[in-house]
């Protein structure tokens, strides 16, 4: 089973960076280890539903931004230390949300995933 740990959340004023890592450790069915699976970063603000903001896939290649985060945020994988860090610069409030990675063994950064982390809290103040 694959487990996904998010670490680096916090709080931070409107403007300012954050940067959220999401580690992966197990196999996934068929045996695969992290490096192979694609992993999408989520965001759930309060009140509101879960809403997908980017991937990368596991055989490389550019990330994938939604319009709202494209230009602000990148995605990237470091394969040796299992690890997919989200930068988030020029922060704003509307950003503020629990921020959750996820995993899946296609390489298609759009369709659903199958493994979850616990999320980590992002806090933007005005």
């Amino acid at each position: 089973q694959v487990q996904l740990v998010e670490s680096g959340g916090g709080a931070v004023q409107a403007g300012g960076s954050l940067r959220v890592s999401c580690s992966g450790s197990g196999r996934a069915s068929s045996d695969r280890p992290f490096s192979t699976l694609t992993v999408g970063w989520f965001r759930q603000a309060p009140g509101k539903e879960r809403e997908f903001i980017g991937g990368i896939s596991w055989g490389g290649g550019s990330p994938y931004y939604v319009d709202s985060v494209k230009g602000r945020f990148t995605i990237s994988r470091d394969y040796a230390k299992d690890t997919v860090a989200l930068q988030m610069n020029s922060l704003v409030p509307e950003d503020t949300a629990i921020y959750y990675c996820a995993a899946r063994l296609g390489s298609n950064i759009r369709e659903s995933y199958d493994y979850w982390g616990q999320g980590t809290q992002v806090i933007v103040s005005s």
